[in-house]
């Protein structure tokens, strides 16, 4: 049977996922996560049910601390349970995420990834906050797309309760929580075939009863807690084989085959930009354009499973021909030998080639960089340029791309006109006032668009967090084949003489270009 198609955006796909996977669920409102809650809310006011032909329990606590403590208290007593949560409500959960790992305790939060407030408060969407609890002990997994994050929030919760590490599913705030897209919506039939009763039975034995009495919660001195600590290393190994069978199950079912580690682009690649999150779509479908007219050999991985860090299955995924690797962090961590995810592609490749199981024989050229936090776009332009800066015989390390940093001259430069063709797509930009209905009618369009036609459909919208009369963007984008690329191409926007300046304008000092990544 033909699976329904909706024009939804993601956090009622995750929602439509998560509250029919679980038994409970304590919630705290923090934008962009709160459609998450009140989706969940309204549907158990409907007395909707979940997998189990159960009402959910739905509960909004006095804060997201509350919320954690809430949902590691259902946890210990058996019930399935999650959250939804963003930013520097993440951060008040991060004691309880602690405990709940430290218990193996299967749970899965969605967070729609948002800036933490540093110099100033931004409620729009980077990695910052998913950055910040990757010590917790928690499987973090991405998700780059609406249907991804449909798809995943399902793979997550499988891989759960086979591991019993708890997992944080994770995709871009605004850019990909608020997106309306066309995608092919799980039935239950999807759900009840993905999660094994053996296993919720499992994790059910596991709860505390009196009548099986366990300890939870000890306080213990020197001679035994380092071990203690060791003993979690088995299931962190075997955490990754296990969140592949779950995508490989899931790909028997739908169709729709992950990967921990996917590679795109050219089969000889010599340059490969490594990323997750949204802004792999953008990297993907450049790269691919680049590849097809210029006779580039491009190639981009998409990280999906980020913790735990599978290093043989990133060396796997990485073409045999890479010379240089660029790797792209949607965060900024003041003081660092790097960004976390670029720190991590350093540390696994020069692991495989040490051990003697990399694909190719020398170190490649490693070089990090920065782009989209707080939303700030990320464009087809933008990917060029890093290609563009990887080729230079001393590419720049640690470089900001999407914004002109004249302070510190770490920027890279980019032509903000380079488009990628749209084939038959009809695009569409309308713009409004905050609080004048703009949105809310581009948003009403595009979902009848794409429920009343056979045409692939998306729509994303700007909007400040000044919610009123202010500016509003609405991009609609419709047409016969499906939709990939971002939504907005700023050589539309821009005028011609806008020109980014490199790091390189400062004279910076020659590179070593034998297996250097600093």
């Amino acid at each position: 049977m033909a699976r329904q198609m909706v024009t939804i955006d993601a956090n009622e796909a995750v929602a439509y996922v998560a509250y029919r996977m679980n038994e409970v669920v304590a919630i705290y409102p923090i934008t962009p996560s709160s459609p998450m809650g009140e989706f969940s809310d309204e549907w158990a006011a409907r007395n909707v049910p979940n997998l189990w032909g159960t009402v959910p329990s739905v509960m909004e606590m006095q804060s997201e601390a509350g919320a954690a403590g809430a949902v590691h208290g259902a946890l210990v007593t058996g019930a399935m349970t999650t959250t939804f949560t963003a930013s520097q409500g993440l951060l008040l959960m991060i004691p309880n995420m602690y405990k709940i790992a430290g218990e193996l305790i299967s749970t899965v939060f969605h967070v729609t990834a948002r800036a933490l407030a540093p110099h100033a408060l931004s409620i729009f969407g980077d990695q910052s906050d998913v950055m910040a609890t990757r010590q917790t002990g928690f499987a973090l997994i991405a998700s780059n797309s609406v249907q991804e994050a449909h798809d995943t929030a399902l793979i997550a919760q499988r891989a759960t309760l086979k591991s019993r590490v708890p997992f944080l599913h994770f995709f871009d705030g605004f850019r990909t929580s608020h997106e309306v897209m066309k995608i092919e919506q799980l039935d239950i039939e999807d759900m009840r075939a993905m999660i094994d009763d053996e296993d919720v039975i499992a994790a059910r034995a596991r709860a505390m009863n009196p009548e099986n009495p366990i300890i939870h919660g000890t306080a213990q001195n020197p001679d035994v807690f380092f071990q203690g600590r060791e003993a979690v290393n088995k299931f962190y190994e075997e955490c990754p084989a296990k969140v592949q069978e779950a995508m490989d199950k899931f790909a028997e079912l739908t169709g729709r085959q992950y990967h921990l580690f996917d590679y795109y682009g050219a089969e000889d690649a010599e340059i490969v930009i490594i990323a997750m999150g949204s802004g792999v779509e953008t990297c993907v479908e450049t790269a691919k354009y680049l590849n097809a007219t210029q006779g580039e050999k491009y190639g981009v991985i998409a990280v999906r499973l980020y913790r735990p860090f599978s290093v043989k299955d990133l060396v796997k995924a990485l073409p045999a021909t890479v010379k240089k690797i660029a790797v792209l962090d949607r965060t900024k961590e003041p003081g660092s030998a790097g960004e976390p995810l670029f720190v991590d592609v350093v540390s696994a490749v020069n692991e495989a080639i040490t051990d003697g199981y990399a694909p190719f024989k020398a170190m490649p050229v490693i070089r990090g960089g920065r782009y989209g936090m707080g939303s700030k776009d990320f464009t087809p332009a933008m990917v060029k340029g890093v290609f563009d800066e990887m080729k230079k015989d001393c590419p720049l390390n640690h470089f900001a791309v999407g914004i002109e940093d004249d302070v510190t001259f770490k920027s890279i430069a980019y032509d903000p006109h380079f488009l990628l063709p749209e084939g038959r797509t009809v695009n569409c930009m309308f713009f409004g006032l905050g609080s004048d209905g703009t949105v809310g009618a581009n948003k009403n369009s595009i979902k009848i668009i794409g429920l009343n036609t056979d045409n692939w459909a998306q729509g994303y919208f700007e909007y400040d967090s000044k919610k009123s009369g202010s500016t509003t963007t609405s991009h609609l984008r419709f047409g016969p084949d499906p939709i990939h690329p971002p939504l907005r191409q700023e050589g539309r926007h821009l005028p011609p003489q806008l020109h980014l300046r490199s790091g390189r304008s400062l004279g910076q000092a020659p590179c070593r270009m034998s297996g250097s990544h600093h």
